[in-house]
């Protein structure tokens, strides 16, 4: 038979992951694998039996089963059945410190390289831990707007270096500070560009008459843990002016994050960039106004002067390369902007990983505050980025923090303190196999560290006894190929041993795939090929049989579920799980649903059919037949709750006693009855000295009874008549004779009667 195409089986993995835990349905058996290969595809719990005389030749036994199905029809050891494993390959310890001996590298992720071999559909899972160690050096780079309006700027942060560097020293001993500055693209529409403006485009500006010409991306100083060098070169620097209100910033940011020699950044540092402006940013497309049309490339375009060389060349970047590019090196942006736009930058944050926003005062007078509230947060945080994942894998985190709960699709904590652990699990599954045998890698790694977790991906998709390969087998007659426990025939010959070949005349044995005489051959849903059937196949299901006289789809439904849901689909009849019988094994046998409070079944009023009471006396209902106020016994049922409440007699004598005989009832008090509702029922008895108690019973909406009693017995010597109702059916009219010397005290004795 032809093989069917692994994709339909890789297909169904989603469908099918769910199916195995259905009592009695078996995926396995019901996904028609033809290869052992395509077996291991249909669910990870499937197995193949490659054993040579597994089965009989005229019964239908599956290779591909449930391993315990397999060694139970006698398979023995003889099958494949791979599972998902990881390797750990390295795995150095966590550091404690920043400042390790010299030759040492700083270790703030543990393992470093994982390697995971995956059968699709079959998970299989590695821990990680990642400390923010103590003492880390950390690279603080400032990038500062210096349009006209950050004038006020300028002049509060000529001494920021030496104060930055004292705040930074509590935190690490080794810190080092950069400066750079941009305005915006000295292009129209963006920047004034007429020839009276070329020198000085504050002309004419009587606010401040005198200003430095546009410029995109400046380098000033280098990362240094010389602080009076960034005092210098903040105290050399002029404002400028451009045209509109939004400016070049993300040109600066981007080459600030790709130029890694000519910035300073160190392999071993926290990489802090501080971006500083009063403004909204210009962001792709935007150059589009002023003739930009190529988008950026994402490289250094720093000249030897240190100035950004395609600012009039080049678009500004995207959201989505600033990202990619701050990741790649590490960097953790920091947005010092003012009130009026952190909602704007404070949005950019959630598509930037690594980024945090601080509201920057109108003068910066706060800038200070500002960094070192934003290191703590970065520091307080740890979250797990994954680069360069499969299309066909699936990760599942869960994040263990500081307070030792697990958080379950989480792969990030905040609110930890420096050298504090974080430790994730990560499950890794694969929805199918790759089209050729291929080995993957993708990357896990901290937002802003250096440190990466390695994790190679090899599927286990092949089958061992496919490598033993057998062309020409005498197994297989000579004429195909042996290969786990099967034959692969040759073009032109069929059959199981490939013992036939096409064209061959065999109208002298086609009785012999017939059921029946004259009855179609293969039931009509088969080929006679080689004095056997071979079914077709369904979309509905799997036909099978000697004759393909049975499938397992032609039962009878409810509901449209087959067999209810509770039971298998045997050549059209529906063989029930226990506990369920019916045509279609819609109906439960299980009579506890039907058992009432009284221990009765349907409250000796009814039967349980199908796990519910169907009632059979006239006027009972409820689930178990417990309500009939017009049966005999309906008064009977509610005396134990009044002889409680008003007689207080035998054991009935405490209040708890009381409120479980009466739990249901709704209980009226009255000095007399008067039986003014026709459905209510009037229920009296004689108490021990002939005196009578009466109360009207009625069922209320809510499923409770209400109950309407005397306060004690009468008294007195009056006649009155009662009419007694039997069963809805006859009436009687007795005369009941009241006397005196009744009292709340009475036992009671005798029956019940109803009205």
């Amino acid at each position: 038979m032809p093989r069917a195409p692994a994709l339909l089986f890789s297909c169904l993995l989603g469908l099918c992951a769910l199916v195995p835990r259905l009592p009695g349905l078996n995926i396995c058996t019901s996904g028609s694998a033809t290869s052992c290969e395509e077996c291991l595809l249909i669910h990870p719990k499937c197995a193949w039996c490659f054993k040579e005389d597994f089965g009989s030749l005229r019964s239908v036994t599956s290779r591909c089963d449930l391993k315990a199905n397999l060694i139970r029809n006698g398979c023995g050891g003889e099958f494949e059945s791979p599972a998902s494993s990881t390797q750990v390959l390295r795995s150095l310890p966590l550091s404690s410190k920043g400042s390790s001996p010299a030759g040492s590298d700083v270790i703030q992720l543990t393992p470093q390289e994982v390697t995971v071999t995956l059968r699709p559909g079959d998970k299989t899972a590695f821990q990680l831990q990642v400390r923010q160690v103590e003492d880390y050096p950390v690279d603080l780079y400032y990038l500062m707007d210096l349009s006209l309006s950050m004038k006020d700027d300028l002049e509060n942060i000529r001494s920021l270096g030496t104060k930055l560097a004292e705040e930074m020293r509590k935190l690490t001993s080794n810190f080092r500070l950069g400066f750079g500055s941009f305005v915006d693209k000295n292009i129209s529409p963006f920047s004034y560009t007429a020839p009276r403006y070329q020198t000085n485009p504050c002309i004419g500006y009587k606010l401040f008459p005198n200003c430095v010409p546009s410029f995109g991306f400046r380098h000033l100083l280098p990362l240094t843990d010389r602080v009076d060098s960034f005092n210098e070169e903040v105290r050399k620097q002029r404002v400028s002016r451009n045209r509109d209100a939004p400016e070049g910033g993300f040109d600066a940011v981007l080459q600030a994050a790709v130029c890694k020699e000519k910035i300073g950044w160190r392999k071993d540092a926290l990489h802090l960039l501080v971006f500083t402006t009063d403004d909204v940013p210009h962001i792709a497309l935007d150059g589009k106004l002023g003739g930009l049309v190529q988008p950026h490339d994402g490289q250094c375009h720093l000249n030897e002067a240190n100035e950004y060389t395609a600012s009039n060349q080049m678009d500004y970047p995207s959201l989505a390369l600033l990202g990619e590019k701050l990741a790649e090196n590490n960097i953790n942006l920091i947005f010092a902007v003012t009130k009026n736009h952190y909602m704007l930058y404070k949005n950019f944050t959630a598509l930037i990983p690594g980024t945090t926003v601080e509201i920057l005062h109108g003068d910066s007078k706060n800038i200070l505050q500002l960094i070192i509230n934003a290191y703590n947060s970065i520091r307080s945080k740890v979250e797990l980025s994954v680069w360069d994942q499969p299309e066909d894998l699936n990760l599942f985190f869960t994040a263990t923090c500081q307070d030792g709960v697990s958080y379950p699709g989480q792969r990030k904590c905040e609110g930890l303190k420096i050298g504090d652990t974080a430790s994730f699990e990560v499950s890794v599954e694969a929805r199918s196999c790759p089209s050729k045998h291929v080995q993957h890698t993708f990357t896990l790694r901290p937002v802003g560290f250096r440190d990466s977790l390695e994790v190679g991906v090899t599927y286990n998709c092949r089958c061992g006894c496919s490598t033993g390969l057998e062309p020409d087998s005498a197994r297989c007659s000579s004429n195909g190929t042996y290969v786990c426990g099967l034959c692969e025939c040759n073009p032109g010959y069929l059959g199981t041993r490939c013992e036939c070949q096409e064209g061959e005349s065999q109208s002298g044995y086609q009785n012999l795939c017939r059921e029946a005489e004259g009855k179609p051959l293969c039931s009509g849903r088969g080929q006679c090929s080689c004095n056997q059937c071979s079914c077709f196949e369904s979309e509905f299901g799997k036909i099978y049989g000697s004759f393909c006289e049975c499938d397992n789809f032609s039962c009878a439904r409810n509901k449209g579920v087959l067999c209810s849901g509770h039971g298998e689909c045997h050549c059209g009849e529906c063989k029930c799980h226990a506990g369920y019988i019916g045509d279609n094994c819609n109906c439960s046998t299980d009579i506890s649903t039907c058992q009432a409070r009284d221990g009765h079944i349907c409250s000796d009023r009814g039967h349980c059919v199908c796990g519910q009471c169907q009632c059979t006396e006239p006027g009972a209902f409820g689930e178990t037949c417990e309500k009939c106020p017009t049966c005999p016994d309906a008064c009977s049922t509610k005396r134990d709750c009044v002889e409680c409440l008003l007689l207080h007699s035998g054991s009935s004598a405490d209040n708890q006693t009381c409120q479980n005989l009466c739990k249901d009832e709704v209980i009226t008090r009255v000095d007399t009855i008067v039986k003014d509702d026709q459905e209510a029922v009037l229920c009296f008895y004689k108490t021990a000295k002939d005196c009578v108690m009466m109360f009207t019973y009625s069922e209320l909406p809510s499923g409770k009874s209400n109950l309407t009693v005397l306060r004690e017995p009468e008294r007195g010597g009056t006649q009155f008549p009662v009419k007694i109702r039997i069963q809805g059916l006859l009436y009687l009219t007795a005369v009941v004779q009241k006397k005196d010397e009744c009292s709340s005290g009475d036992h009671c004795w005798g029956g019940a009667g109803g009205l």
